[in-house]
């Protein structure tokens, strides 16, 4: 019976898909573990930003914030669901630097959160939306788990979502980062991958599927860490209209990577 079988089972093996359908950006750093690294003409406030925005006296350095966001295999959250990409910005050589971890396999965790746990300096002033809550959290229940030094819970963390409520509840439908971005930034995105697809795109990768949906991923991430940049300037400038000159904030259209 084995034998009789055999020559039907290897007609319904799929075909392996070429090369260039699997291709992702960036290079390999490690098993299974890419960097994706580009460079916005973004240049930085000359002053230190004032954070009268978030209810706090002082002003940080541009050059402290590190802009972070993570897409994750679920988005419930909880032990089970990890991140396989980190998307990071900082304002570097007079731009704004965006470097991406992107895992390929499971086994690149460890590797990854240790590249990430290298960007991060005993000043450095984390800067999300929503990371407080959601993608913080995760990172650190990851590195647990891997039994690596945790990095994140000594340093500051400025959450953009709760001063964006403040300031526009109420005026538009909701404060998702997409509508923020929209309404208050003018950025409209083409072909954007929703986050809530990016579990799939990335278990499809790793089934040994094509590398569309996981390259708009990418996007999707990039985007995300350079509005948290721009979006940072606009609440500053809302709070003290001359604290800061506002680079950059026209109506922009984002495409794929």
């Amino acid at each position: 019976l084995r034998r009789l079988l055999a020559p039907r089972l290897r007609a319904q093996a799929p075909a392996p898909l070429p090369a260039t359908v699997r291709e992702l950006p960036g290079e390999a750093i490690a098993d299974g573990l890419r960097l994706i690294t580009s460079w916005q003409p973004f240049m930085p406030p000359v002053a230190p930003i004032p954070l009268a925005f978030a209810r706090r006296e002082d002003a940080v350095a541009p050059g402290r914030f590190l802009f972070f966001d993570t897409e994750t295999t679920g988005l419930a959250g909880g032990t089970g669901t990890r991140a396989f990409q980190i998307g990071a910005a900082d304002w570097h050589a007079g731009g704004l630097r965006v470097r991406q971890l992107l895992m390929t396999t499971m086994a690149a965790e460890p590797a990854m959160l240790h590249v990430f746990a290298e960007w991060l300096a005993p000043d450095t002033v984390l800067c999300s939306y929503n990371g407080r809550c959601y993608d913080a959290p995760l990172l650190k229940a990851r590195y647990r788990l891997t039994r690596l030094a945790e990095p994140l819970g000594g340093l500051e963390h400025l959450d953009l979502l709760f001063p964006t409520r403040r300031f526009h509840k109420g005026r538009w439908e909701d404060c998702r980062l997409a509508t923020i971005e929209r309404r208050l930034l003018g950025i409209v995105r083409e072909d954007d991958l929703p986050g809530a697809q990016a579990p799939a795109a990335w278990l499809g990768y790793l089934r040994g599927g094509p590398s569309t949906d996981l390259r708009r991923v990418c996007a999707h991430n990039h985007q995300d860490v350079v509005t948290l940049a721009r979006l940072l300037l606009a609440l500053a400038g809302s709070a003290d209209d001359n604290a800061v000159a506002l680079p950059g904030l026209h109506a922009t259209r984002t495409g794929g990577v």
